[in-house]
């Protein structure tokens, strides 16, 4: 007895298969992930770390050097690249296939940990790892701007609010901040008042660090209560720092206003975004967020995580200050998939009005027209065992199969 004759002799085991096919086909599909291609990512780690006032060839020498040595001990390392600039360094880490990006990034970090010694001592922060590849195109582009709120407001929106709650979303590797404009005082001392005064760059210094601290004060203890001391030492305006005393000449107090301008800004003026829109043709400064997903993860279902999240971040933004989408990729990954699965469901149809062509035997081509949808549906079954995603390259074999399977039964040829 043959396979076919068996399911002929048993019509109710062959239905109850059939709409098992059904069944575990689209539930297959409804949880398959949706890509442009098939995901072959390699596990990348990027570590940047500052140095500020430091040329190229001192970050290269001081700051790459000790960690790469570190870097290179760490098992499954495929490749490695580091990029020195004006005060930073950028070391790209790219490990092979079998490397878990969870695993490969605990490794990081201890390699990191182990050359801090090695590493120079007025460094202002430690060196900082993301799971991203920093070749990898952004999948969500983000412009924050306002007509009436200053841009270093707008920023601290940005920065501590809409990108700290985006980099909690599973998938999501880091967000780049584009166009920072961080609220800062700038302190511009005239030379001349600083020679009329004898007074030299480092007691400025030191008096706007002895001047602005936050530490704590004590705790007082009584026979009844505890009093916690707490001193306002730290300054916020330019009005506060102009009036720090930095020394004294001639038993009267030198200012930091007597010295030059005191004013509030910006971190780094010389970085700018703009904005442009239909209603906005000359384009509007604005905060751009870049966010960039892990090696590995799905680029649409961390774009609909992000985006899951945008209305909850728009309530809690001020009225002024407005969240606009530049670039998202998602889109066209959605729009190429359902261009194949177009082309997909037309071939179906084309196939079966060929197989009625040719038989000219409306329910001889019952079967076959039940027989391809079924093949197809249970073949989502399978990629989703496998570990597949719907996307161009595993949706047009499909295609052909199904072209094939329409043909081959009936002995039809091209």
């Amino acid at each position: 007895m043959s396979i076919p004759e068996v399911f002929i002799r048993r019509p109710v085991a062959t239905t109850l298969v059939m709409i098992g096919i059904l069944l575990f086909g689209v539930a297959g599909y409804r949880n398959l992930p949706v890509s442009d291609l098939p995901n072959v990512d390699y596990p990348t780690i990027n570590v940047k770390a500052g140095l500020p006032g430091a040329n190229s060839d001192t970050m290269a020498a001081a700051v790459a050097l000790p960690l790469e040595k570190q870097f290179s001990t760490i098992a499954g390392l495929d490749s490695m690249s580091s990029q020195n600039f004006l005060g930073n360094t950028s070391i790209t880490l790219q490990f092979n296939l079998k490397r878990s990006i969870d695993g490969a990034a605990q490794d990081v970090q201890n390699a990191i940990t182990q050359a801090a010694k090695q590493l120079p001592a007025n460094m202002p922060s430690p060196p900082s790892i993301s799971k991203v590849n920093p070749a990898d195109q952004p999948v969500l582009n983000l412009a924050l701007s306002s007509a009436t709120l200053p841009l270093s407001d707008v920023d601290e929106y940005a920065e501590t609010l809409i990108a700290q709650s985006i980099s909690t979303v599973n998938g999501v590797a880091q967000v780049q901040v584009y166009g920072a404009a961080k609220f800062a005082v700038h302190v511009q001392l005239d030379p001349h008042e600083l020679a009329t005064r004898q007074i030299g760059i480092d007691d400025v210094n030191n008096a706007l660090n002895g001047g602005n601290v936050n530490l704590p004060a004590g705790v007082l203890y009584g026979a009844q209560r505890a009093v916690t001391l707490q001193a306002t030492g730290q300054l916020f305006k330019a009005v506060d720092y102009a009036r720090l005393i930095v020394a004294y000449r001639n038993g009267s107090p030198v200012r930091m206003a007597d010295l030059g301008r005191v004013v509030d800004g910006i971190e780094n003026p010389y970085f700018a975004t703009w904005y442009y829109a239909k209603d906005q043709p000359e384009g509007v400064r604005a905060i751009q967020l870049a966010i960039s997903k892990q090696p590995g993860t799905n680029a649409v279902d961390v774009v609909n995580g992000v985006k899951a999240m945008l209305p909850t971040l728009q309530l809690q933004l001020p009225p002024s200050v407005q969240m606009s989408t530049l670039f998202d990729r998602s889109l066209t990954i959605r729009n190429s998939v359902d261009d194949v699965k177009f082309t997909l469901m037309l071939a179906l149809i084309l196939v079966i009005l060929v197989i009625f062509l040719f038989l000219r035997n409306l329910s001889a081509t019952v079967i076959p027209s039940l027989a391809l949808p079924f093949s197809l549906v249970g073949t989502f079954a399978v990629m989703y065992l496998c570990g597949f995603s719907i996307d161009n390259l595993s949706l047009m074999p499909l295609n052909c199969s199904m072209s094939s399977l329409g043909r081959k039964p009936f002995g039809i040829t091209p």
